[in-house]
């Protein structure tokens, strides 16, 4: 069933059209992202669609029967009314009733008037009939994982990111079949983003939506729309497929170009010549070349790719003595930080992962001594020299033109490489071109703004770079710059950021923020640490159906331990104070969370096996690791790139082999 057609949309800019002659359709649980550079148009897009704006030309149509719902990047409240009445405001009969059963269920408490109870009677009969118990139910799951728990706090009472919260769960619990999403994963932890992409992935919902998030696109997508050029052009399947289709038209375009101006190599001498243009032919062949030459140039995206000369770092890097910081973030007193110790080594790339308010940024702060410690000690060494990316920077001049705000820290940018680029030049590559560069930083968005603070920490040429969400207003261009040049950076990273694709390319090591104000560490990549989660969640769902409690404590497997940051995609319960991520609980050895020795025990007999076997499977990976390694060198193209394809999984399965293998022989 077609849900949304769009035919011939239109609409202009301040200086040149945004998009124009826009023609697509989308069926019933199509999911489909516009994706675009900066500028591009892509929310103005889904503002037309959403009727939010108006268009110039062109025609939308939305199925009666489906509706729609729309979460905007910004979106609107009435600050006097309560988180309840904001969610639940559409006019869809069911959740009128859900509404006011609600609204009745937390009057209960007082005690209900005999018309309120007469009420709650009826509602309950509806409830039943309609079959909305379960509707009901989603509600709430929804709610819980969004972290809505109070739904009669006032919405002028809320934090930005809460703001966000109840608007994006307000869109998911209306009974529409199309959804519009904004940036739906902005303002979300890590956690809540994976959740709402396997929502998003099973509902048989239809979804439009404008994100920067690749994980997320790759996950939820089959469908992938290009604005570029004014135009919108469809790319079907996810955003890797999108990618590789991308890569062949550009080899497709290029050697179609060589061949034009080879063409019009010859053209061009007959054209100086001043060819008699009084015959028919003459005539047309002039104006096909004129069509050639004036025509759009291909020209290949080949970014940007750069490191800025580096400051030198000391011996003493950065240290961090106990600190702890009690102000309190949940109902059961625990403190934001407690009792932290670290210290940092050069090129270390440090990833930061929690909820919403466990404590990220407060870190970052303590650490840049923005916010003191309540007690412990932060040692800065003497040649370190932050750069600190805040999710909301602070202009002390909004009067500066964009170029005069970047050549307060440098008039010449100095590569690495011995080359220098004009401050000018180097903005151009950030997407600051022409124009602009002469506005001020008054006049530019919120996400442009944020661009241009980046652009001029990076050439400050700090030694020991704080990121906290830089990529929230990044278009997926400028993501993989600054990706680029993390890659290539020298000195100490520390990151906050709630985008999978990125932790997972730039950190290697995560800092967990615990629920009691602890800080763990784990040696692995940001999914490797979700992916234990969810092991963790399944083998406690397990349990729960498990009634054999004896059964249970002879086969359970203790918390795999750390040993000196070697096992990877291992949690670590502390944090050690020389700097290495390490979980002390081998046997005779003091686990740092809670000062005690856990109990040394053997291995099951099931255990026992269960090693011999890995022992055998990993000197049969190896063997096979090895052959395809031969393969993947062989002048057979085909072959060569089926072993590759092969090697992939067989040193995936290899690392968890060892990684069990490890814990099982630190059992006796």
């Amino acid at each position: 069933m077609n849900i949304l057609s769009v035919n011939g949309l239109s609409k202009m800019g301040r200086e040149a059209p945004l998009f124009k002659d826009v023609t697509f359709g989308l069926n019933e649980g199509d999911k489909a992202a516009i994706i675009g550079r900066n500028g591009t148009g892509k929310s103005t897009l889904l503002n037309v669609i959403a009727g939010v704006l108006p268009a110039d030309d062109g025609q939308i149509t939305i199925n009666k029967l489906s509706g729609v719902s729309y979460l905007s990047q910004n979106p609107e409240f009435d600050g006097k009314n309560t988180i309840r009445e904001h969610i639940f405001k559409s006019e869809s009969p069911k959740l009128k009733i859900i509404r006011e059963y609600e609204d009745l269920c937390d009057k209960m408490a007082d005690g209900l008037t005999n018309g309120q109870q007469k009420r709650f009677d009826e509602l309950t009969l509806e409830m039943d009939k309609g079959n909305l118990w379960n509707y009901e139910s989603q509600i709430r799951s929804i709610l819980g994982v969004l972290g809505i728990n109070d739904l009669s706090r006032k919405m002028n009472e809320l934090s930005g990111g809460m703001v966000k919260k109840v608007a994006l769960a307000q869109v998911l619990v209306e009974d529409t079949k199309l959804l519009l999403l904004d940036e739906p994963t902005n303002h979300l932890d890590i956690q809540t983003i994976y959740w709402l992409q396997n929502y998003l992935h099973d509902t048989d919902r239809t979804v439009l939506m404008v994100t920067h998030d690749r994980y997320f696109l790759d996950a939820v997508c089959n469908n992938i729309f290009e604005l570029f050029r004014a135009r919108l052009k469809l790319y079907q399947g996810n955003y890797s497929t999108y990618l590789e289709k991308k890569e062949i038209e550009a080899e497709i375009e290029e050697n179609t170009e060589r061949r034009i101006e080879s063409v019009l190599r010859f053209e061009r001498d007959w054209l100086r010549r001043g060819p008699c243009a009084r015959g028919t032919k003459a005539k047309a062949r002039i104006q096909r070349d004129m069509q050639l030459i004036n025509r759009e140039k291909f020209a290949k995206d080949k970014g940007f790719q750069f490191e800025v000369a580096g400051r030198r770092l000391g011996g003493k890097i950065l240290e961090l003595h106990g600190i702890s910081k009690n102000f309190l973030k949940t109902s059961d007193n625990a403190p934001v930080i407690r009792n932290f110790s670290y210290t940092f080594s050069k090129g270390e790339k440090i990833g930061i992962f929690g909820g919403n308010g466990s404590g990220k940024s407060t870190l970052l702060n303590i650490i840049t001594g923005n916010l003191p410690p309540d007690s412990g000690e932060v040692i800065k060494g003497e040649n370190t020299f932050f750069g600190y990316y805040q999710q909301n920077p602070v202009f002390k001049d909004l009067s500066l033109t964009v170029l005069e705000y970047i050549k307060e820290a440098a008039d010449i940018v100095h590569m690495n490489d011995g080359k220098t680029l004009s401050a000018s030049l180097f903005l151009n590559h950030f997407g600051f071109e022409g124009k602009i560069q002469h506005s001020m930083l008054s006049t530019l968005s919120g996400g442009e703004r944020k661009r241009v603070f980046l652009v001029r920490l990076l050439i400050s040429n700090p030694n020991f770079l704080i990121l906290d969400e830089p990529t929230n207003d990044f278009d997926i261009f400028t993501m993989n710059i600054l990706e680029e040049f993390l890659l290539g950076y020298k000195g100490c990273l520390l990151i906050v950021s709630h985008d999978r694709y990125f932790m997972d390319k730039i950190a290697d090591t995560m800092f967990i923020m615990e629920e009691d104000g602890g800080i763990s560490g784990f040696v692995g990549k940001c999914s490797e640490y979700i992916d234990y989660l969810e092991s963790k969640k399944a083998e406690v769902e397990q349990n729960k159906h498990t009634n054999d409690s004896s059964k249970k404590l002879n086969n359970a497997v203790p918390e795999p331990c750390l040993l000196n940051g070697a096992l990877r995609g291992v949690p670590a319960e502390g944090v050690a104070e020389n700097g290495s991520v390490a979980n002390a609980c081998s046997e005779g050895e003091t686990s740092p969370s809670n000062g005690t020795k856990p109990k040394a025990r053997k291995k099951t007999f099931k255990e026992q096996k269960e090693f011999e076997n890995l022992e055998n499977e990993i000197m049969e990976l190896e063997e096979k690791k090895s052959a395809l390694e031969e393969q993947m060198a062989s002048s057979d193209f085909t072959l060569a790139q089926k072993a590759g394809e092969e090697y992939k999984s067989v040193e995936e399965k290899l690392n968890s082999d060892y990684a069990r293998w490890e814990v099982l022989a630190e059992l006796g």
